[in-house]
């Protein structure tokens, strides 16, 4: 597991975890998103701002999902990482997050794009 995205691990962590809205502390009021989520067949995006963000969170099955990211950089204010989603150990999609931070490692920017029809750790 990388250490060079140390945004990314604690928003992935916090998402897994049984109370994830703890993300919205971690977000700067000019904070705009982007959520590609394809379960294969079907997909759809969530896009906006923190009320975007809102409504991701309340749609999602808490501590049913983890995030393990697989390799990540970070690059001045921008984190990058590619990894995986698995639901009881096995994999469900892959993903990869692209964050732009300020000075404090706020979130000013999201963009996570998920599909189930590329693996990358076999």
């Amino acid at each position: 597991m990388t250490t060079s995205t140390p945004l990314l691990h604690a928003w992935f962590d916090i998402m897994d975890s049984d109370d994830p809205d703890r993300v919205l502390g971690h977000i700067t009021d000019d904070f705009q998103l982007s959520i590609q989520f394809s379960k294969g067949e079907s997909a759809a995006e969530f896009h906006g701002d923190r009320a975007a963000l809102e409504v991701y969170l309340e749609q999602r099955e808490k501590s049913v999902l983890t995030h393990h990211i697989l390799s990540g950089a970070r690059d001045g204010d921008t984190e990058l990482c590619l990894g995986e989603t698995r639901r009881d150990g096995e994999f469900e999609a892959s993903f990869n997050a692209s964050a732009r931070l300020t000075d404090d490692d706020k979130v000013r920017r999201l963009l996570i794009c998920r599909t189930p029809r590329v693996r990358f750790s076999d």
